[in-house]
């Protein structure tokens, strides 16, 4: 593309990136495998969520693992692939592929919360901040089994650590990321505040 950006030419490019990371994004894995291995409607089942710690919830440690590798690799692939094509491209597919995992077009726009696509694209992107991350999760999960509270803590975390120790570009897009990520955890947030909400090992 051409230095600086025109964005009359750049714009297609953009928006192609967008949507095709938004397809990738899109793709329920935690619904398709439920359904395959026959554990049923991932939505009818716990809190209704797509993502893996709710297909934990019906006992499938497997398949819960696989979630998690699928929702993370589709944000990893749709970043390695658009980064043949620079830096900006990348910010457009990062954006899209985390947005058709909160609202995919099959599920009339009802995703996941989008953990584990943000900490695909984080370990795409730059994967210091995905080690931050896990890191985080990990001991706040350890000390409060609270999966909803691990993950908003590293969220932020990643974002701190960007901000000092990655490009700004980065620390733009995971601010916006964890922006989006913490309003799909607005229910977990508002029972995190009131004391009810479930705990990891749980029954929900």
């Amino acid at each position: 593309m051409p230095d600086p950006i025109s964005w009359s030419y750049a714009l297609p490019y953009f928006l192609g990136a967008l949507l095709g990371g938004y397809l990738l994004g899109s793709i329920p894995f935690g619904l398709l495998l439920t359904r395959l291995t026959g554990a049923g409607d991932l939505r009818k089942i716990g809190s209704g969520n797509i993502g893996a710690t709710n297909v934990l919830r019906t006992g499938r440690k497997g398949i819960a693992a696989l979630t998690l590798l699928g929702d993370a690799g589709k944000g990893a692939v749709a970043v390695l692939i658009a980064a043949h094509w620079g830096p900006d491209m990348v910010v457009f597919a990062a954006l899209g592929a985390f947005l058709g995992h909160l609202f995919p077009v099959w599920l009339k726009f009802r995703g996941g919360k989008g953990v584990a696509t943000y900490l695909g694209i984080l370990i795409a992107v730059a994967w210091p901040g995905a080690l931050v991350f896990a890191v985080v999760w990990l001991a706040v999960a350890f000390l409060t089994r609270y999966s909803s509270l691990a993950a908003l803590t590293a969220t932020v975390a990643a974002v701190i650590f960007l901000f000092f120790f990655a490009r700004l570009q980065w620390a733009e897009l995971f601010l916006v990321l964890t922006a989006l990520s913490w309003a799909k955890h607005w229910r977990n947030i508002a029972r995190l505040a009131s004391g009810t909400e479930s705990k990891i090992g749980a029954a929900s």
